[in-house]
């Protein structure tokens, strides 16, 4: 397993990974986890893990190889890709050190370039790789302006599509995503492409009390609060939250929570100036997940235009299970808008919308049964949903297909 976040780093992408890794293990596999220091929080390596650039630990099921993530600033593009770069050289040096021979590889992308890794490492031990597809790069850095030069665009769709070739399976969270990667191996078996949906754990998120000791910390009290909880980047439309705290700022029963860090936090915050509505609230720690998820009345996922047919946020089925409403500005047509239809648990605007998106969150703050409805809605739409346990065994399921064909 080759990724870039693990437990105990609080990324979601590492909840994933440590989930599926669990699962296996809990079902008797053996695995070897290759992985980055914990450091998506402060953006840098946390305290206590610095000094070393590997750290090995052994488990009940295998080994964890920690490496160096050389942290950069998110802006500095270049920097970020060095880094990327260094990480990736280094996991490979690691993964072809002397152990026993694998059945297969998993690795997780984003950063695309850590599927370089997989594949060298494929050719080395002459097993299967698949390439698991959190976000399509470099759709999503193209759609939120990130990578604009063109020669830069153009190696790395080359890189994304010799990676998937030399993939023998790509997964990919939603049809959305399968149809775009399929799409991009025409006449290179696009079939190897696979939807395993990330999980939701429902025993984990469960629909809570409102009133929680979250709401004493941060003085919210019993007003209605309307949430955005995650990452504060370039791919999330926040501002949106900014602009139904202005429309509202009028009504004294209603706070906007902002619950996260990143690299577009410092600006937000600018932008929210003299607004007494808005509370800023850093990035809680894992256990806090579900008390965090219970304490909004509302909660929203911000999506810029183009980026849901590249991406999926996990944190959408953790609202569905918490029981609570959610507000989602994202592209029509996508696994969001759907996955939210089909579940009647919310209300879904298009992307950056100030105007639909503040109607659509006043309507749900006026009405606290169709809250409610909605939320009860989706707890009970979630609990169909796949659990970690499940992914586990679609993981497990396809890497016996793939390292034993003549038995499918």
């Amino acid at each position: 397993m080759i990724c870039p976040h693990f437990a105990p780093d609080v990324a979601p992408t590492g909840e994933v990974m440590t989930s599926i890794v669990s699962g296996l293990a809990d079902r008797g596999h053996r695995q070897h986890v290759v992985t980055a220091l914990p450091w998506y929080h402060q953006h840098r390596i946390a305290d206590g893990w610095t000094g070393r650039l590997v750290r090995t630990e052994s488990t009940s099921w295998g080994r964890i190889s920690r490496l160096h993530p050389f942290p950069t600033d998110k802006t500095n593009i270049p920097a970020r890709a060095l880094a990327f770069a260094g990480f990736t050289g280094l996991a490979t040096l690691v993964g072809m050190r002397r152990q026993p021979r694998p059945d297969a590889i998993i690795v997780m992308s984003p950063p695309l370039i850590l599927g370089l890794a997989g594949w060298l490492l494929k050719l080395r031990w002459r097993v299967p790789l698949i390439f698991n597809i959190q976000d399509v790069f470099p759709d999503v850095a193209v759609e939120v302006g990130a990578i604009t030069n063109t020669k830069v665009i153009a190696v790395a769709s080359w890189l994304e599509r010799f990676l998937y070739r030399r993939s023998d399976a790509v997964t990919v969270l939603s049809e959305d995503l399968r149809v775009n990667v399929a799409a991009k191996l025409s006449g290179a078996r696009p079939g190897r492409v696979e939807v395993i949906p990330n999980f939701v754990d429902t025993e984990r998120v469960q629909p809570g009390d409102r009133m929680t000791g979250y709401r004493r910390e941060f003085g919210l009290g019993d007003r209605v609060v309307v949430m955005y909880a995650g990452n504060l980047g370039f791919s999330q439309s926040v501002e949106l939250m900014l602009a139904a705290a202005i429309a509202l700022n009028d009504d004294p029963d209603v706070v906007f929570v902002i619950n996260g860090s990143g690299s577009n936090r410092a600006a937000l915050m600018a932008q929210a100036d003299g607004l007494n509505n808005v509370v800023w609230v850093p990035m809680q720690p894992r256990e806090r997940v579900a008390e965090v998820l219970a304490s909004a009345d509302i909660h929203t996922v911000l999506l810029k235009r183009g980026l849901a047919k590249s991406s999926v946020p996990s944190k959408l089925y953790s609202i569905l299970a918490a029981g609570r409403p959610v507000v989602a500005s994202v592209d029509r047509g996508t696994e969001v808008e759907r996955t939210i239809d089909l579940a009647e648990a919310g209300m879904v605007v298009g992307p950056e919308d100030p105007q639909a998106f503040v109607a659509a969150v006043s309507t749900l703050v006026r009405d606290a049964r169709l809250r409610r409805d909605m939320g009860a809605h989706g707890r009970v739409w979630v609990e169909k949903w796949l659990s970690p346990e499940g992914v586990a065994i679609a993981y497990e399921e396809l890497i016996e297909r793939l390292v034993h064909p003549a038995r499918g």
